[in-house]
């Protein structure tokens, strides 16, 4: 049985719950990176780029703790730690592809529209930033 449209998105609805988990600033970039297998932390933070180390490690935290991430340490000197998707993690693949496909065909058209709205603050229906509502 399927949720009512309307009750999904309550703040205590588990679809809600996930959402906020996988829309995170760093989470679906993070989950990309992920999706050829387990990486080490380093080449992660490479991987994404822009990310701090800090806010790598929380976001890798938050997905450990959802269940979309493992993290697996290897009994060696130094100890080597490697990050991979789960088995569910691994189910939010086919998503990121077909999200990430439209972020290639859609992108220019966002970023022209941001430079569009920066350079006419007040159009489009909002008022100017600092402006009072």
């Amino acid at each position: 049985m399927s949720p009512r449209l309307g009750t999904v998105f309550l703040a205590d609805c588990p679809t809600r719950l996930t959402l906020e988990v996988i829309t995170g600033k760093w989470a679906v970039i993070v989950l990309f990176a992920l999706r050829h297998g387990p990486v080490r932390h380093g080449e992660l933070v490479d991987r994404v780029g822009g990310v701090s180390r800090k806010v790598l490690t929380q976001t890798l935290r938050r997905l450990q703790d959802n269940g979309l991430v493992e993290r697996h340490v290897y009994a060696e000197a130094p100890p080597r730690v490697e990050y991979g998707l789960t088995e569910l993690g691994r189910t939010l693949e086919e998503p990121i592809r077909m999200l990430t496909d439209w972020a290639v065909r859609h992108g220019e058209a966002v970023v022209d529209r941001q430079q569009e709205a920066a350079r006419h603050p007040g159009r489009h229906g909002r008022a100017p930033e600092g402006a009072a509502s």
